[in-house]
């Protein structure tokens, strides 16, 4: 296969990416691109800290948050292929804590006013219509969960003790009625561990990690990468990870987490929605994985079928009310990630069934079916919402396929 994407085109690339850091909106960021399996272009620029100026590098590790979840929805897929579960399983078959499930009533005032409902299948869970949510989304559970912290941190208890948490409350809306971005590929994490009787930072090195070659991707930053380990900013005056009180503060990159301080050091909540740090070839070789549709991890068969839209329209008509990563117009969404159904409704030069997701300090990654092309973006930047960076880099790739 001939390479399609030109060099010239491409170099645009690190002017836009110089441009974000001289402009103090990203500390420092990077980007690689591979089409056909062959590395076609790398850039980068900034810093990993503005503290110590060092670099941001192709080794820099970049906390990864919702990028997480493509990786754990992958292990899911393994063990659906084991026949050792399906996707329409409901989730008490594994979790007992979420047999008595309750919904709030539509124009509940307290989260007492609820009814009984269905228990959400593993499948509503991988595609955000389980009815759970995030603390950051609006609403009555999310602002329960915000003052419980409730948000699989690294440091706030294990992953069977936060699903514990998680079923006390209710749901947002019944399983299926609408589509929210969740929690839910979390509870799935404990899923993986119930089934398998390992921890989830176990699985995830036996089955995705060591065998694509990941060494630098874990749920927490060992001390010999500590170097290595870029700081988190923020333009928000208060929590960067706290949507519903966003504020622009005095400066655009206010320090959130570094290195020394980070949770990530004493990871004890292995959160399959948000949990890994990671370096961005290793992320490279996840998204070439699924490029090569499975690489022998999953079949082939599976891949496509991981890869498909499995909403019955796009994000957009099924009424969500919540944050992100992506655009929800002319985007479906697949087994934990996002599918591009119509370009031209997403308003970003894209291909049919681009498979992608992003996480909340503004990293973000594509696999191009169509142009053999896998994408990775990293940067540490929160929240994703801050800037356009995403769009803006798919149409600067798009302007190079000739």
């Amino acid at each position: 296969m001939s390479l399609t994407l030109d060099s010239h085109r491409l170099a645009r690339i690190q002017n836009w990416a110089d441009r974000y850091t001289s402009d103090r909106k990203f500390a420092g960021l990077s980007v690689l691109i591979r089409q056909h399996g062959h590395e076609v272009f790398y850039a980068q620029s900034g810093v990993k800290d503005l503290e110590s100026g060092a670099a941001f590098e192709r080794d820099t590790v970049a906390r990864i948050y919702s990028m997480t979840k493509p990786v754990t929805s992958l292990i899911l897929m393994m063990l659906v292929e084991e026949g050792l579960l399906h996707l329409d399983a409901p989730l008490s078959r594994f979790l007992p804590a979420f047999s008595d499930m309750h919904t709030l009533r539509p124009g509940a005032g307290d989260l007492s006013q609820t009814e009984p409902c269905a228990t959400p299948m593993l499948h509503q869970l991988l595609t955000h219509r389980s009815g759970f949510s995030y603390p950051f989304n609006p609403g009555l559970l999310p602002k329960a969960m915000a003052e419980q912290d409730l948000l699989f941190k690294p440091a706030a208890g294990t992953l069977a003790q936060q699903c514990d948490a998680l079923s006390d409350f209710p749901l947002a809306f019944a399983p299926g009625q609408r589509w929210e971005y969740s929690v839910g590929i979390d509870v799935i994490g404990r899923v993986i561990e119930t089934v398998t009787s390992q921890s989830l930072d176990d699985v995830f090195r036996e089955r995705v990690l060591d065998p694509l070659g990941m060494r630098d991707t874990s749920f927490s930053i060992a001390d010999h990468a500590l170097d290595r380990f870029a700081s988190l900013y923020t333009p928000l005056a208060g929590d960067a990870m706290d949507l519903n009180a966003a504020a622009d503060g005095d400066a655009s990159l206010r320090l959130f987490d570094d290195a020394m301080h980070s949770p990530f050091r004493s990871t004890i909540c292995f959160s399959g929605g948000g949990g890994l740090v990671g370096t961005i070839d290793d992320y490279m070789a996840f998204s070439e994985c699924l490029r090569n549709r499975g690489q022998g991890l999953i079949s082939p068969s599976t891949a496509d079928f991981m890869m498909s839209n499995h909403l019955p329209g796009d994000i957009a008509s099924l009424g969500p009310a919540s944050f992100a990563e992506q655009p929800m117009d002319g985007m479906g969404f697949g087994i934990g990630g996002a599918v591009v159904i119509d370009p031209a409704r997403s308003r970003v030069p894209s291909s049919l069934g681009d498979f992608s997701w992003g996480g909340m300090a503004s990293t973000f990654f594509w696999v191009d079916r169509v142009h053999d092309v896998s994408v990775v973006f990293f940067t540490q930047l929160s929240p994703s919402s801050s800037y356009p960076a995403r769009a803006e880099l798919k149409a600067l790739v798009h302007a190079a396929l000739m």
